[in-house]
């Protein structure tokens, strides 16, 4: 019976500092975070990830933008925290050279071509990107290759999940 109860012991006294351990893991490089979030552009809600359906990401593989990755660095699961990210630390700026004229008959028959008209487009690798008509001229478009959020403050509302 006493080797029982020992045997019994040191089981709860290892699993408690497990579970301890557990919840005083801080997000660094290397670790697998999973978080529930809001992101926000122009306090308009862009996206979310919940509780049922969370977020995961290796930290410190570049699998986030820079400024959140920044942002997250540190935190314990249940810490809840706001964060900002401007445009240098997110999507980057508009860059003019990513406007380009294309010819109308160049597009798919089913694009309506207007000003505002989002396209899927593929480069030469087979990436799929989104795209928007900027301008339409007489015989020709302007596509607009930046990615949507390029020049956008981002606000992030997050809360971590859980961190191994």
């Amino acid at each position: 019976m006493k080797r029982t109860i020992s045997f019994t012991l040191a089981f709860l006294l290892s699993f408690g500092s497990a579970a301890w351990a557990a919840a005083e893991a801080k997000i660094a490089d290397g670790k697998k975070v999973t978080l529930a979030y809001k992101l926000y552009v122009e306090k308009a809600l862009l996206e979310s990830a919940d509780y049922k359906n969370p977020f995961t990401y290796i930290h410190g593989q570049k699998q986030i933008i820079p400024g959140l990755e920044k942002g997250l660095a540190g935190l314990k699961v249940g810490n809840k925290k706001k964060i900002r990210v401007l445009p240098a630390e997110a999507y980057g700026f508009p860059d003019a050279r990513a406007l380009h004229e294309v010819e109308k008959d160049k597009l798919p028959s089913d694009v309506p071509q207007k000003k505002g008209t989002l396209i899927e487009a593929r480069d030469p690798q087979g990436t799929s990107r989104l795209v928007k008509i900027v301008d339409v001229k007489e015989k020709t478009v302007v596509i607009d290759f930046n990615h949507p959020l390029a020049g956008k403050e981002l606000e992030f509302q997050i809360e971590i999940l859980g961190i191994k």
